[in-house]
């Protein structure tokens, strides 16, 4: 019997537990376990439930032994950027506080105008584009409002560092994670002291930086009685598009990747962060990868308002639209010749109250017609992503001098067909879609790789294409 492995795969919507074995060769995956995930109101501030979602890990891990799927092994992922601060005796400091939060509202322009950190400079240390929720910002932001919880702080803990320390007792910062807080430096791949110092953050919370692969310990006892067994935590890419890039079965190097969930990132994967006034610019971002790559990508909104808008009618009539009724719906308005669009990247759409009534909004203002149907608001949205999309890899093209040949999508997105359609339709390239559950594939291409079942990166990306259906999808015009 081949050993079992469990990704535990957390977004910013919902979380899964999905378990992988490698049978002759090839990936299976089985899910035992799926929880919804959100923002809640708390003490002023958009947070995250903690403590839910650990609950929900660990019902999910008994989930796997009472269905018959033990694993051996265990790897957690979630979004990025977002912490908490422990003090010495291990207990949580504040809230988790979530990035779409307006506490970082205005500190890049308080930083830059006080002189203490340029985000130029900033950029050309770290590689990391600007977004006013990176978490060196955060910290920025909660210096200012609690200087007490930074004063007591003994860990920095990214929130699936936290939740490996919960189930080890282990403390340490996983690489793709913490290269998102724009405080690790893209040369030495370590924290930035330099930046650390300069935002006059204690330096003593940060802990020692852990690679993907490395073994982080076991379950703690308490944990192994509460789930009925013990396991081996693996550090994956605990970032989840760090993950989802590993599961991308690209042809070539001149491909696309493209990661289609809550955010769409798109970009490629380079051999050395690309820190120049340009890339600046145009805000791509050089995250760290598995194997010490970069992910030279573009953050865009994402299925973040398709997702609301779904939330949204749920409310209105007492059932959300199944996803397939919503592209049907939008192809529907499509041939009936509705057409408008949106900067999905704009501010606007981050977190409003109704996003409905923001897409509506914004194209009243932009002079263009205005969605009535929820078709038409759901057009509204895919089309709108498919134009990013486009101009996301022209840029990329600019920054790399390279000529991109075609895009693999992969992530819950990949399954959209409208949407693979309108992006192979915008970017003049043909697109391969799948495999759907790539965050959650990459976790365990990680787990495999280090349990000996793929001898290296290379043979469990060729895997892939043997294990999963990859949709081919031309452009139409």
């Amino acid at each position: 019997m081949s050993a079992r492995h469990l990704a535990i795969d957390i977004g910013a919507s919902s979380g899964r537990h999905i378990v992988g074995e490698v049978v002759d060769g090839k990936m299976q995956l089985t899910e035992v376990y799926r929880f919804e995930n959100k923002l809640v109101q708390k003490n002023g501030h958009l947070c995250w439930d903690i403590d839910a979602l650990f609950q929900n890990v660990l019902a999910g891990l008994a989930a796997a032994r009472e269905q018959g799927l033990t694993p051996d092994t265990i790897g957690i992922d979630t979004w990025a950027v977002d912490f908490v601060l422990l003090d010495a005796d291990g207990n949580r400091l504040g809230d988790a506080v979530g990035y779409r939060d307006s506490r970082t509202d205005g500190v890049r322009e308080e930083l830059e105008r006080n002189r203490v950190l340029s985000f130029a400079e900033q950029y050309a240390r770290t590689g990391i584009q600007y977004q006013k929720f990176n978490t060196a910002y955060q910290l920025y932001a909660l210096k200012r409002e609690h200087p007490e919880q930074l004063a007591a702080a003994d860990k920095f803990l990214m929130i699936p560092d936290y939740l490996n320390y919960l189930l080890t007792g282990v403390a340490a910062n996983e690489y793709t994670n913490a290269s998102t807080t724009a405080l690790v430096n893209a040369e030495s791949l370590t924290w930035d002291n330099e930046l650390i110092s300069r935002l006059g953050l204690p330096r003593r919370i940060f802990q020692t930086m852990r690679m993907p692969g490395s073994a982080l310990g076991k379950f703690s006892a308490s944990v192994a009685e509460q789930v009925g067994y013990s396991a081996t935590v693996i550090l994956p890419a605990t970032h989840d598009t760090g993950s989802a890039w590993l599961a991308v079965p690209a042809r070539d190097d001149q491909a696309v990747y493209l990661s289609s969930g809550t955010w769409s990132l798109v970009g490629t994967e380079n051999l050395a962060a690309i820190t120049t006034p340009a890339s600046a610019a145009a805000n791509f971002t050089n995250e760290g990868g598995y194997d010490r790559r970069f992910r030279y990508l573009k953050n865009i909104m994402g299925l973040w308002m398709i997702q609301n808008v779904r939330r949204e009618l749920s409310e209105r009539y007492g059932e959300a639209p199944s996803w397939g009724k919503l592209v049907e719906e939008a192809e529907a308005a499509r041939a009936a010749g509705f057409a408008a669009q949106v900067d999905v990247d704009d501010p606007q759409f981050l977190a409003p109250e109704s996003m409905v009534e923001q897409i509506r909004s914004c194209c009243a203002q932009t002079g263009q017609p205005v969605p009535q149907t929820d078709g038409q608001v759901a057009l509204v949205v895919y089309d709108s992503l498919a134009a990013d999309y486009a101009r996301a890899v022209r840029d990329l093209e600019a920054l790399t001098g390279k000529l991109y040949t075609s895009i693999n999508i992969v992530g819950g997105g990949s399954n959209n067909q409208y949407l693979n359609q309108a992006t192979a339709n915008a970017c003049g390239l043909p697109v391969f879609a799948g495999p759907t559950e790539g965050t959650a594939l990459g976790n365990l291409m990680v787990q495999f790789i280090q349990a000996g079942e793929y001898a290296d990166l290379a043979a469990a990306r060729a895997a892939i294409k043997q294990s999963f259906e990859i949709k081919e999808v031309l452009p139409s015009c």
